[in-house]
């Protein structure tokens, strides 16, 4: 986000800060220090209140992410219902693992705690497209339709 729109959030409510912080990802494709920095300051909150509320969503993040970010759920009931082989599966079919993104750029994987598709386990995420009742093919052929 331009320094300009930044600062217009000055005077704004606390309230506010959230949508502010996702509206720099949006535009910036992440959260730079220097962006951590402007939002303090235009809602007058320490450094460290803007970055605690950034590192505390799993959907946001500090570093520049893939062109496609694909999220696997690592809570308790999806690890039940497979998701370790969702996990392996990508691992092998991108040769990333979780926190990483691939040389192309093209895909960055993330563990999350909840993607809200329980009732789709074994399921993830990719960008905003939920696939569910994965099996190794159905996650191979998932992937190869991302460009």
């Amino acid at each position: 986000m331009a320094g300009k729109k930044r600062t217009e959030a000055a005077g704004r409510t606390r309230e506010a800060l959230l949508g502010t912080i996702k509206a720099e990802q949006m535009t910036s494709g992440c959260i730079s220090k220097d962006a951590v920095a402007d939002i303090a300051q235009s809602f007058k909150l320490s450094v460290s209140d803007v970055y605690g509320v950034t590192t505390f969503y799993s959907f946001l993040s500090t570093r520049l992410l893939g062109r496609h970010v694909i999220r696997v759920c690592k809570s308790v009931p999806c690890c039940l219902q497979e998701a370790e082989m969702i996990i392996e599966c990508i691992e092998g079919e991108l040769g990333i693992t979780p926190g990483e993104t691939t040389s192309d750029g093209r895909f960055s994987f993330e563990l999350t705690n909840c993607i809200g598709a329980c009732d789709h386990a074994p399921a993830m995420l990719v960008d905003d497209e939920v696939h569910g009742h994965l099996t190794r093919e159905k996650i191979a052929e998932i992937l190869r339709s991302y460009d």
